[in-house]
């Protein structure tokens, strides 16, 4: 027992000399990754303070019925969302939605085409889902020290930590419908001479659309899950009050953020599902 602890493997070691060889020798290229990245987030932040909020709130209602066309859900977005304004929390959500909007684009432009590779090559996902399987069992504030060391202080770090932690979400969906497609609609597609990426745009898509959209609305909560601990490294948002709040033990204010974080996640749930066919409302 004590030859096996004296003889330790250094891989805690191996991994901060890999981290700062990255931080002395490809700083250009983080600090121009955090740059862009910050410019587009502080951007779309800019803009969705330029609105008045109710304005934003009624164009939220109002998209909501758009898509859903149901006027008990517009109601209760309009409704909530005021109630966030009248908390005193309005620009901190602002915050929160562009940071859960960025990640969760991020995650879906490079998870669903890594699940369709995935779908269509078995070896591909043998060889990923050790990987994913780290991703989401690693405690979420070891991402933290790394992503601070290479992108500095502020919402950049924040946005890396969390799309590393939602992205296998997309990505296992995304694999999960793609092979869960028919074999007899495959073959039905080919007898009617379609192409790869017919089948692909045509068939296999469409019928695994539902469980991608799953994936859309798992990586919303699992990137939502990281507003707090995205404010430990400077992340704006609904996090700060409530670090702030853990910090003063101040129970009202705790109550307040985390009860706006819960509005923020039960809207964007609702909004990003899949609207029903007109034949199964009831």
């Amino acid at each position: 027992m004590d030859w096996l602890v004296e003889n330790k493997i250094p891989l805690g070691r191996v991994i901060k000399t890999f981290v700062n060889f990255l931080n002395d020798n490809a700083a250009w290229f983080f600090n121009l990754i955090s740059g862009v990245l910050g410019f587009l987030i502080e951007g779309l932040i800019d803009a969705m303070q330029w609105v008045p909020p109710l304005l934003l709130v009624a164009l939220f209602a109002a998209g909501a019925w758009w898509v859903h066309r149901s006027w008990r859900m517009a109601l209760g977005i309009a409704l909530s969302l005021l109630l966030i304004i009248n908390l005193g929390y309005w620009e901190e959500t602002i915050e929160t939605l562009a940071l859960v909007v960025f990640a969760t684009a991020l995650c879906m432009v490079i998870g669903v085409p890594i699940g369709i590779a995935a779908a269509h090559r078995p070896w591909l996902y043998t060889a990923i889902r050790p990987v994913l399987d780290l991703m989401q069992t690693v405690p979420t504030f070891v991402y933290l020290i790394p992503t601070l060391i290479l992108f500095g202080l502020g919402v950049v770090p924040g946005l890396i930590s969390t799309v590393i932690f939602a992205i296998p979400a997309p990505i296992r969906l995304t694999h999960l419908g793609l092979s869960s497609v028919p074999k007899p609609l495959i073959e039905a597609g080919e007898a009617f001479g379609a192409t790869r990426r017919q089948l692909l745009w045509k068939v296999e898509l469409p019928h695994a659309l539902p469980t991608i959209m799953a994936g859309l609305t798992q990586c919303i909560m699992l990137s939502l899950s990281m507003v707090v601990i995205a404010a430990l490294v400077g992340a704006d948002g609904l996090g700060k009050p409530v670090v702030r709040a853990l910090n003063t033990v101040n129970i009202s204010m705790g109550f307040e953020a985390g009860l706006a974080i819960v509005i923020v996640a039960i809207l964007l749930d609702r909004v990003c599902k899949r609207p029903d066919a007109p034949g199964k409302r009831h």
